[in-house]
């Protein structure tokens, strides 16, 4: 999608084309009125700035469209997808042990009961083991804190969609 065919959707199909980046209504709502942009530059900011203003509601409908990182077959299966892209990137990420997906598990449905939210994470490059690191370094955040976080990595990954789906014309 180019930024100018962006600009001309119609409403409808700009709602299905932003709700694929982020599901929270509002933003979405607030994006696609808030078309024609300049360039990606004013997409981009626009977007930061709308989730800014976004409430908690906001953040946690956002976050239901998320798996949650939580499946062991799910987790073997993303991480045996991704291994042979990640390893010309990344030539020393290994397969994620049994011990680290179980942990990720266990963790992951401990956090999800503890904040009424999944761990929301911008897992573009990471590793199992990393994204391990990082929930065990947030899961005794207090809930508050960790809403804030969540929603910092959020935006990461709608901006990522964002010029990721605008790149795939190019």
């Amino acid at each position: 999608m180019t930024l100018e065919q962006l600009n001309t959707l119609s409403m409808a199909d700009a709602t299905t084309w932003f709700t694929q980046t982020c599901a929270a209504q509002n933003w979405v709502d607030g994006m696609v009125n808030a078309r024609p942009f300049a360039a990606q530059d004013s997409l981009l900011k626009t977007a930061q700035t709308l989730w800014d203003s976004m409430a908690e509601e906001d953040y946690l409908e956002a976050f239901t469209a998320h798996p949650m990182i939580g499946d062991v077959d799910s987790l073997r299966a993303k991480f045996a997808n991704t291994k042979a892209m990640a390893s010309g990137e990344q030539s020393g990420t290994a397969v994620a042990s049994e011990q680290t997906l179980q942990a990720l598990s266990e963790l992951n449905h401990a956090y999800l009961k503890k904040n009424g939210f999944i761990f929301i994470i911008c897992a573009t490059g990471l590793s199992a083991e990393t994204m391990l690191n990082a929930l065990k370094a947030r899961i005794d955040n207090a809930r508050d804190q960790e809403l804030q976080i969540a929603a910092g990595e959020q935006i990461k990954i709608t901006l990522l969609r964002l010029n990721k789906g605008l790149a795939a014309a190019e």
